[in-house]
């Protein structure tokens, strides 16, 4: 039977919610151009004058032509620092480098020379975790300062710091996952790590510089005066000393060398499977630019979430799991640009029932390797006391084993609300999917302000007395409220790499298309066996 849509792009409702969901949009498409933009018009001029890229430009020049570019959070740092390092002061993504996804993690020397900053070195490890989870060669585009060191607290001493992504890149290279580096700017203290522990690495002469310690900390150290060329220069260290391997007269030189060699980096291909070799691939029956009329931006407003699905998958069909039971979360297979996809999507609180059906579709899944997709639009789990009575607790808890479990691949996008257990339930990121993705009318906390709110005031009533206790009451609420709607905003989130990136719900299925397929290329077939336990 022909899938079929309910909704009627022409009702009052609709064009409300189209109108209220572009003022986001237009406001997720502002802060990417303060993404983009750098350190700034100023420093973009001196950084040009000195004979260097902009960082994107590099990029670009290193991708192969027409070569998709899948940004990992353009957005971190938003609303910190004064707004003073967009991007965290460094790009990271994936892209086709001689046919092969390469994940490339470049800095922005515009930005504070380069420096590492908290989130900076967040986005920098999470980049390496998708790089290892998805066997992908890393490409080191480097322009850094090192640490920032007012932030040395922040970025030096613990798990998950710099020494982490030194970590990362040792451990890469011992699996046989190439690290390489090109170097176009200073690479000071810990900066100087990330050529020196990579394969190879390449330097630009009369810009690239690589020292453990720059002339003001010899002349503090030693007492001895030199330049930062005589010190640490391209000719010296391709020539001399031997830290890099090739010397570029100049960035667009050391591009093409980079290009080279991962040409020559002799790659096994991919083998050929089901799941990488993407069946014909018919486009959605229903356009996907429908999806903000039908979500809208109040998160209160119910909606049937089968008509977002039918807008992303192969041919709008799906296969769905349990139609007529558990009906608050609904299950289904279909395709994603040919790819096979096993899809969790909230239509409702879950409740017992819906809990264990998505235990038992997981399972499913994992017998027949199929990657799984979460779409969160989540108050949580059903509390009171039925519920309780019910197993609730147990039930639920049945949801999350089979999801934390799974051996399949895990993605996930945030449509909505994703609130308390629900965000568990439903692999946020504490599960570590492979990709996790949010829409700009998400929402993301342990509940919603509303909730807190009424909270937070019930539990101090008790203690409250008179008027004063009635002022302060409302106090309460006001900074409670206050504290959830800041905390749950999806800039909120992003700014802080709690997830990979906000994306347009028309953008979903290519994103979603491309992530497919790298995990598909990089996940063998789980050994032994996978029974299915009906729960």
């Amino acid at each position: 039977m022909a899938p079929q849509s309910h909704v009627n792009p022409h009702s009052a409702a609709f064009q409300h919610n189209q109108r209220s969901y572009g003022a986001l949009l237009a406001t997720l498409r502002e802060r990417m151009v303060w993404a983009v933009r750098g350190g700034g018009e100023q420093l973009m001029q001196r950084h040009i004058a000195r004979g260097k890229l902009p960082v994107r430009e590099r990029i670009d020049l290193l991708l192969d032509v027409g070569s998709p570019f899948l940004e990992i959070s353009p957005l971190a740092g938003w609303g910190l620092y004064n707004n003073e390092v967009p991007s965290a002061g460094a790009v990271a993504g994936i892209g086709l480098v001689e046919g092969q996804h390469c994940m490339v993690i470049a800095n922005d020397a515009t930005v504070k020379g380069g420096s590492f900053f908290k989130e900076t070195v967040r986005k920098h490890v999470r980049a390496q975790e998708i790089a290892l989870q998805n066997r992908l060669p890393c490409l080191y585009l480097v322009d850094c300062g090192g640490a920032y060191l007012p932030e040395q607290d922040q970025v030096f001493p613990d798990w998950g710091h710099f020494g982490t992504t030194f970590l990362n890149q040792c451990r890469m290279s011992a699996e046989g996952l190439p690290q390489l580096s090109a170097v176009f700017g200073g690479c000071t203290a810990g900066g100087a790590y990330i050529p020196a522990l990579s394969d190879e690495a390449i330097i630009v002469e009369g810009t690239g510089r690589i020292h453990l310690g720059g002339p003001p900390i010899v002349k503090a150290a030693i007492n001895e005066v030199v330049d930062g060329e005589t010190l640490g220069g391209a000719a010296m260290h391709t020539r001399v000393s031997g830290v890099t391997d090739y010397l570029a007269a100049d960035e667009h030189q050391a591009l093409a060398k980079l290009r080279q060699i991962v040409r020559h980096l002799n790659l096994p291909p991919v083998p050929p499977s089901p799941q990488s070799t993407p069946r014909e691939v018919l486009p959605p029956r229903f356009d996907a630019g429908e999806i903000p009329g039908i979500v809208g931006t109040d998160l209160k407003l119910p909606y049937d979430v089968r008509e977002v699905l039918i807008r992303l998958v192969d041919d709008s069909e799906l296969q769905e799991f349990k139609p007529d039971y558990g009906a608050t979360l609904v299950c289904a297979t279909a395709h994603i640009h040919g790819r096979p996809v096993g899809i969790l999507a909230n239509n409702g609180v879950l409740f017992s029932e819906s809990s264990v059906k998505g235990a038992h579709f997981i399972e499913l899944c994992n017998q027949r390797h199929i990657p799984l997709l979460f779409l969160q639009n989540i108050t949580g789990f059903m509390v009171g006391t039925e519920a309780e009575r019910g197993g609730i607790a147990k039930h639920s808890a049945k949801l999350v084993y089979a999801m934390a479990t799974a051996r399949v691949p895990r993605l996930t996008v945030l449509i909505g609300g994703s609130y308390g257990a629900g965000n568990y339930g439903m692999c946020g990121r504490g599960f570590a999917p492979h990709f996790l993705f949010a829409w700009p009318n998400s929402r993301i906390a342990t509940m919603s302000p509303e909730v807190a709110t009424t909270v937070l005031t019930e539990l101090r009533k008790g203690s409250l007395k008179g008027h004063s206790g009635e002022a302060e009451l409302a106090e309460l609420a006001r900074e409670t409220t206050e504290q959830f709607t800041r905390q749950s905003d999806p800039y909120y989130a992003t700014g802080r790499l709690w997830d990979d990136g906000i994306i347009e719900p028309s953008q979903t299925r290519d994103v979603l298309g491309l992530c497919l397929q790298l995990v598909a290329q990089a996940t063998p077939r789980a050994a032994g066996p996978s029974p299915v336990f009906r729960m």
